[in-house]
């Protein structure tokens, strides 16, 4: 059965990865003032396609354990706020709204790591990363709106 509740986190995830290639970066992201600690381009699909992986162990891991449905309930939580950050960023180009829907994507995050860990160490454990990366991806986020003040739409 792991397999099959791995395989559609996975085809969730697959959806959320879909927003990469809708809303391409560009010319506008690229011509934005960034911080001298901004990771290169070739991280970001590495890392998410790993942190996508975890996920989707993690969400297969609890699923059809009783007690999951608080882990599952931020799990897709989770999932919503990643999915919803790339167009808001950088389709609609709205840095600040941005800003606060990856607030809210660091404590969904947060939330899934803390109970999957109740539920399956393994689980919360596989969260950190993607904790972890959020975590440089907001402060990145801010930094490229404190850079470049008028280039947000918002």
């Amino acid at each position: 059965m792991f397999w099959v509740y791995f395989s559609l986190f996975l085809v969730s995830c697959g959806a959320a990865a879909t927003t990469g290639a809708m809303f391409d970066p560009g010319k506008w992201y690229d011509g934005l003032n960034k911080p001298s600690w901004n990771p290169p381009k070739w991280m970001f699909p590495v890392t998410w396609t790993t942190l996508y992986l975890c996920m989707s162990v993690a969400g297969a891991r609890v699923a059809g354990i009783e007690g999951a449905a608080l882990p599952l309930v931020f799990w897709a939580m989770q999932i919503a706020f990643n999915t919803l950050w790339t167009p808001v960023f950088f389709g609609l180009r709205r840095m600040r709204a941005a800003l606060i829907i990856i607030i809210f994507l660091w404590l969904a995050v947060l939330g899934a790591m803390v109970t999957h860990w109740q539920v399956d160490q393994i689980a919360g454990l596989l969260f950190v990363p993607y904790l972890a990366w959020v975590s440089v991806a907001a402060a990145l986020n801010l930094s490229v709106l404190r850079l470049n003040p008028d280039a947000s739409a918002d």
